[in-house]
């Protein structure tokens, strides 16, 4: 009996460590992706150059596919502007340095095409390097109206 008490507390004890000592996975992914949002957003492209990796795939649901620093350029230029990115629904797995993130989103703003308010499925792809998480890869998917 003192065993099956002894093996319950260190089950529950590992269950609510993540809870004790910081966010859990899901938690962690989940304010990127608020925070990945709010910074194109906002334009604010020292925390985007940041965020997202050298190497990035961005690829956009016209089928576009761009490099970090194509993409990056656009934004600054005000080619490609966001008046708001909403995340709808969201599903992760995270791993101990990767995630990815899928998500229903409605994203609105202007490109070279002219304005857009797009229903989009979207992964995401987070590798976590030098104990911070990078953006590796983009993917957006119109969703019929």
């Amino acid at each position: 009996m003192q065993l099956k008490r002894t093996m319950l507390s260190l089950v529950l004890a590992l269950a609510a460590a993540p809870m004790l000592f910081g966010q859990m996975p899901e938690d962690e992914i989940m304010d990127l992706e608020d925070g990945w949002a709010a910074a194109v957003v906002a334009q604010d492209f020292a925390k985007l150059d940041k965020m997202y990796d050298n190497d990035l795939i961005y690829a956009h649901s016209t089928g576009t596919v761009e490099t970090k620093m194509a993409y990056m350029e656009k934004l600054k230029s005000g080619t490609q502007k966001y008046t708001a990115i909403d995340h709808i629904q969201s599903t992760y797995r995270v791993t101990d340095n990767a995630a990815v993130a899928h998500s229903i989103v409605v994203m609105k703003g202007t490109s070279a095409a002219g304005p857009f308010d797009n229903k989009l499925l979207m992964t995401h792809t987070w590798f976590k390097t030098d104990g911070a998480w990078r953006l590796i890869a983009h993917q957006t998917t119109q969703i019929n109206k």
